[in-house]
């Protein structure tokens, strides 16, 4: 009891007790937490309660920088980008409009097969090549601004609407503030309500070291909301700014990169091999061997020589370095290895490219918990905050442009690519059981191929017209050949 609760007891007892009581309680609810205890192992835990705001405010700039710089020259860090863009995106995200009306949905592929070939703002990608850009900037970077630029109408486009990809070093992060009408946080300005109104974006990059970008590079000028696209992977309530997905792992692959470097000199003084000659004449008595003379020092040089035989003077001797080798170099790396793989959740298969240590079954048990990440991020990151809003300015402009007659809104079908396939013919027979059990449909099935089910579907009754048409009867037509190979029956061919 400290002095307070003492005078407290002593002048009401009663109220005294009920202090006591509640002190009590509050110190074994706390000591219920072993994650809550301040003691010995613990004692040097520095934590915060900050907003996700307010932290990553001190330290986006550097994770960016190191994330970048990780990427560029970490084998690992580059892995991990490749395997999660190439798996994420793939060959590219497509869509199909579904409004109903199959004039409608014709006319509306039409202008958008066009207009993903003139998307970009650069003139050097299409719209799936703008896909795994921003997917990487936002691996690398935490995130990535996409700019919806409006063209005019004598620009030549079909559809006059082209996409802007930017770096978040545009953004200006120095912006944080109260305005009238509402707040500024790291460069992004909400209005009363919390809507995003406004971006303030710099001119130009802040990086670029040109002459020509100098001018006005460090002016940041307001930019609607409705203009810009700001991609980036929402981890806490309230998050206003990405992180680069390297952030829990940026020291250890540091750390690793510094011990392989310091593992590589010892390797080379290891395989350094020296000898150590004493001589009673001291260093100006006769040579062991065959010697002459370093031109930049002066001083003498002496050489072993395969089947060499000298015979020393009473006295003379030599001694031969020995290097200490050292062990448990793979075992540690692969643990770093296996770390970084989980902090990036990937596997260790994927990261290293070893599958010396995996068979078939685990192999595709990992594979399952990664490709559940990758699907979360399509479906709950990347289409709902680039490619439905993409899609849905470009309904807007195509209709203003008389490229489609009706303007929606019309729902869009997205398509992921599917993932490969490490056993095709096991999967194969699996999706086959599935389809006849009634768990998976042909359009799912279609769909998790990376296909468009009603495109697929139209080029099969096609094909199988013409076949037809031709009296062409085919080993792999399932209405002509059963799966043991077959010929099917007329008669149960027409029922």
């Amino acid at each position: 009891m400290n002095w307070i609760d003492k005078a407290i007891s002593w002048v009401s007892p009663e109220s005294g007790l009920r202090r006591l009581r509640a002190r009590r309680a509050a110190d074994l609810v706390r000591l219920a937490y072993e994650g809550a205890r301040s003691d010995r192992r613990t004692g040097g835990w520095v934590t915060s309660g900050n907003s996700a705001n307010a932290e990553i405010a001190v330290a986006l700039s550097k994770l960016r920088e190191r994330s970048r710089d990780l990427v560029r020259n970490n084998a690992y860090a580059a892995r991990a980008v490749a395997e999660v863009v190439g798996n994420a995106i793939g060959t590219g995200i497509t869509v199909q409009a579904r409004s109903g009306a199959s004039d409608v949905d014709r006319a509306i592929n039409s202008a958008w097969t066009d207009w993903i070939e003139q998307c970009d703002a650069d003139g050097q990608l299409d719209l799936y090549g703008i896909q795994a850009l921003v997917a990487r900037t936002v691996f690398d970077s935490g995130e990535c601004l996409v700019r919806l630029r409006q063209r005019r109408p004598g620009d030549g486009f079909r559809v006059p609407l082209q996409l802007q990809v930017l770096e978040p070093d545009y953004l200006d992060q120095s912006k944080t503030q109260k305005t009238a009408t509402g707040y500024i946080i790291q460069g992004v300005e909400f209005d009363l309500v919390g809507r995003r109104t406004f971006y303030w974006l710099f001119g130009q990059h802040p990086g670029e070291v040109t002459q020509t970008s100098l001018r006005g590079s460090l002016v940041s000028a307001r930019v609607p909301a409705t203009e810009v696209l700001h991609v980036y992977r929402k981890d806490r309530p309230g998050q206003v700014r990405g992180v680069p997905w390297l952030a829990p792992v940026v020291v250890t692959l540091r750390d690793l990169d510094e011990y392989e470097e310091a593992e590589l000199v010892r390797k080379k003084i290891e395989a350094c091999f020296a000898a150590f000659v004493t001589q009673p004449q001291g260093p100006e008595g006769p040579p062991i061997a065959p010697a002459a003379p370093d031109p930049a020092t002066g001083k003498r040089v002496e050489s072993f020589e395969p089947g060499m035989i000298e015979y020393l003077k009473p006295g003379e001797e030599i001694t031969f370095s020995s290097p200490s080798t050292s062990t448990g170099y793979r075992d540690y790396v692969a643990a770093k290895q296996a770390q970084i793989a989980t902090g990036l959740q990937l596997t260790y298969e994927q990261l290293t490219g070893d599958l010396s240590r995996v068979n078939y079954s685990s192999y595709r048990a990992g594979l399952l918990s990664f490709r559940s990440g990758v699907e979360g991020f399509r479906w709950l990151t990347f289409i709902p905050m680039f490619c439905t809003p993409v899609w849905d300015r470009f309904l807007t402009v195509a209709y203003a442009a008389g490229a489609i007659s009706e303007l929606g809104p019309f729902r869009a079908e997205w398509t992921p690519p599917g993932f490969g396939s490490v056993d095709p013919y096991k999967d194969s027979i699996a999706t086959l059981n599935r389809l006849r059990t009634g768990t998976l449909t042909l359009r799912q099935a279609i769909a998790a191929e990376g296909y468009d089910p009603d495109a697929q579907i139209e080029q099969i009754a096609e094909i199988n017209r013409v076949l037809d048409e031709k009296a062409i009867v085919l080993d792999g037509d399932p209405r002509r050949v059963t799966q043991t190979g077959t010929q099917q029956k007329e008669k149960e061919l027409t029922q």
